[in-house]
């Protein structure tokens, strides 16, 4: 089993320090992968439902520090080694995809092939309205970043055509280390479950029914003609940081779960950070490489 650490640039390791020290503490910890989430704007106020707390809103406020994803993973990647460089998520529709494959790649050369890419298509409207971009038609969009980023990354002289993006005779380089960068689709609905099995590398589930999302995700595969077992499914559960963790761990394995999700606020939020994140990996990390 693997581990990530989620919402990894928030809070004390938002800062230029506080990054390194996580990004160093993480990697000697055993953590394989760190995650980091994105807002480009938060509204001052918002009618649109948070989906992932009772309250339909998010816990941060407006003036919270949340560095760019990209750019902060790219601080952390020039000073760890082994560490894997994930969104989690990155809300694609808002993203131009020419300008993203070419950040993606450029990062992706530069660690040496450690870049994952987390994708949602986004819930608040009115980041959205302020950025400019329709929230309506928001999946679509997605599907068709994806299918494009890919062109550009499978050679040059990349031509696409859809509704959203249209390009021909374009290249992007570097290529990313590995060919391409692999794709994870966030999201908590059967919606982004098939999406993950048409087009995904890897699935992220949030909020729901792990085990019927990941019937939807698998059925979906399926039906493109691809198999469910390529595709990784990372996944988390409360359990995983509380008082029996290899029990919870186990059970996610056996769904089928390759890499556990571990809330970066849970050591931020301690006295000793680093020293909570390394207590982790003895505690926790360790005892379950082998399941």
């Amino acid at each position: 089993m693997r581990f990530g650490m989620i919402f990894a640039n928030t809070l004390g390791f938002a800062t230029p320090q506080g990054a390194i020290d996580m990004g160093r503490a993480a990697e000697s910890a055993g953590f394989e992968s760190v995650w980091t989430v994105e807002h480009t704007v938060f509204p001052d106020d918002y009618e649109s439902t948070y989906p992932y707390d009772s309250s339909g809103k998010m816990a941060m406020a407006a003036d919270t520090p949340l560095p760019d994803p990209l750019i902060w993973l790219t601080w952390v990647a020039a000073h760890t080694e082994r560490l894997r460089l994930a969104t989690g998520i990155l809300i694609l529709p808002q993203r131009n995809p020419l300008v993203l494959a070419k950040t993606l790649a450029t990062l992706d050369d530069l660690s040496g092939g450690r870049v994952e890419l987390g994708i949602g298509v986004g819930w608040l409207r009115e980041e959205f309205e302020a950025l400019g971009v329709p929230f309506a038609g928001r999946g679509r969009r997605t599907d068709e970043y994806v299918e494009a980023m890919r062109a550009l990354w499978d050679g040059d002289h990349a031509e696409y055509s859809g509704d959203f993006v249209d390009f021909s005779g374009v290249s992007v380089n570097p290529k990313p280390a590995n060919g391409r960068v692999p794709i994870h689709v966030g999201g908590h609905t059967e919606v982004a479950a098939r999406r993950a099995g048409r087009l995904g590398d890897g699935f992220f589930p949030g909020e729901g029914d792990l085990g019927s999302l990941l019937d939807v995700m698998r059925a979906s595969a399926e039906e493109h003609g691809r198999d469910p077992e390529g595709i990784e499914i990372t996944s988390t559960d409360p359990a995983v940081w509380g008082d029996e963790p290899l029990a919870a761990i186990e059970a996610l394995a056996a769904k089928g779960v390759s890499r556990v999700a571990v809330p970066g606020v849970i050591f931020g939020l301690a006295a000793d950070p680093v020293a909570a994140i390394a207590e982790f990996g003895e505690r926790v990390i360790t005892p379950a490489r082998d399941l």
